[in-house]
């Protein structure tokens, strides 16, 4: 593994950049840097998988899954943060190669909100309805649950690179994402708002639906704003010994 200049602590930085998987076009936009190669899977699970077929694993030093989630644990909020001890899926279970300081993570500033270490489940198709999250929870004892995350630690257990999660609480285990939620992704990851004015029209009692999940988003992603430090604050991703 080629490595680049010292960090002044006796380590090497690996000049590679980290593999950041996103589901939204609007994740895609806060983790965006240098240092970074972002991928969206517009919230496709075998669009996922797609993507990252084409990427080389020893041109990037590790992954971490990086956006929004469902709430399972019903005591977490929209805009609290859960940091991935594993991820499962199905049959499938995948440590998170690396953990975040405790100095990180209290560094992180987001107000009332919190960040818990947890269990995410990964999901091949969206987990709308609260009877299949209390389901998923008391099955899993997962905190939160998203259709990426087990996809991208897969892939890096596959290339032995290491791996990590962050996802913030979008809908709450107590709420219930609108039917519409699931088919207004457009293939890039944005949201089709044409479909959205489209489905107000001919429901317009799912508006009051969409603007409490609307409200929800928009609190998790202040919060995922916050929690960009996280980005290159892992060092299983940062440096190696020398």
């Amino acid at each position: 593994m080629r490595l680049g200049a010292g960090d002044g602590t006796g380590r090497r930085i690996d000049p590679r950049p980290v593999l950041i998987v996103t589901g939204l076009v609007q994740e895609a936009r806060i983790a965006a840097g240098p240092g970074m190669t972002v991928i969206c899977s517009s919230s496709d699970p075998q669009q996922l998988r797609a993507l990252l077929t084409v990427f080389d694993p020893a041109t990037i030093r590790g992954v971490i899954s990086f956006g929004v989630a469902g709430g399972l644990d019903p005591t977490l909020k929209s805009g609290d943060v859960v940091v991935a001890t594993e991820v499962l899926a199905g049959a499938g279970r995948w440590l998170a190669g690396f953990s975040f300081s405790e100095d990180l993570i209290a560094g992180v500033g987001l107000g009332r909100r919190r960040v818990v270490r947890g269990l995410l489940a990964g999901a091949e198709e969206l987990v709308s309805a609260r009877h299949v999250k209390a389901a998923l929870h008391s099955e899993t004892g997962a905190a939160a649950v998203d259709m990426e995350s087990h996809i991208a630690a897969d892939y890096a257990a596959k290339a032995r690179l290491p791996f990590a999660a962050v996802r913030v609480i979008s809908d709450p285990a107590s709420r219930a994402l609108p039917a519409l939620a699931s088919s207004v992704i457009k293939p890039n990851g944005d949201i089709d708002l044409r479909k959205v004015m489209h489905g107000i029209v001919r429901d317009p009692l799912a508006l009051l639906d969409l603007v409490s999940t609307g409200l929800d988003f928009n609190r998790a992603l202040r919060s995922l704003r916050g929690c960009r430090s996280f980005l290159l604050g892992g060092e299983g991703l940062l440096a190696a010994d020398l």
